[in-house]
């Protein structure tokens, strides 16, 4: 049971840091405000750090990971533009952001709680990357 929660929660933090990584590359490029774009180019680093680290333990378990949800992967996408359309301000990137970093604390929350007999290591894993979207989130709040 411990390696196939232990699997299961690396899934899914897998699968939530390449969706980070994706939203942030997604509006890098419109941030107009330095502290914005260094806060959001400093997650993203962090992410891909994480991002390494999932795929080694998941190697370990010969297990090929997972990757986010195509439907909510192009509906953040979808979101994003529509948005960015409407008002290509660092206000809607910081609202944009700070809503991804709400769902993906939710969801990783729900997923380390859900796969409680995963060993310690990966259950530290989607804790650190929890803090990161919470840390984020508090971040752009007290930027903007």
């Amino acid at each position: 049971m411990v390696e196939q929660d232990t699997v299961k929660l690396l899934r899914e933090c897998d699968a939530g840091v390449k969706m980070g990584v994706s939203s942030i590359g997604d509006v890098l490029d419109f941030v107009r405000d330095r502290e914005l774009k260094r806060l959001l180019t400093d997650c993203k680093t962090e992410h891909e750090k994480l991002e390494r680290e999932i795929r080694a333990l998941l190697d370990r378990y010969h297990d090929d990971g997972k990757e986010p949800a195509f439907m909510a992967k192009e509906m953040a996408r979808l979101k994003t533009n529509v948005k960015l359309t409407m008002d290509m301000s660092d206000a809607t990137i910081a609202d944009l952001m700070t809503d991804g970093c709400n769902m993906g604390v939710k969801s990783l929350s729900r997923y380390l709680n859900q796969y409680e007999a995963a060993d310690e290591q990966s259950k530290d894993i989607a804790e650190r990357l929890i803090r990161l979207e919470e840390r984020l989130a508090e971040d752009i709040r007290g930027d903007l």
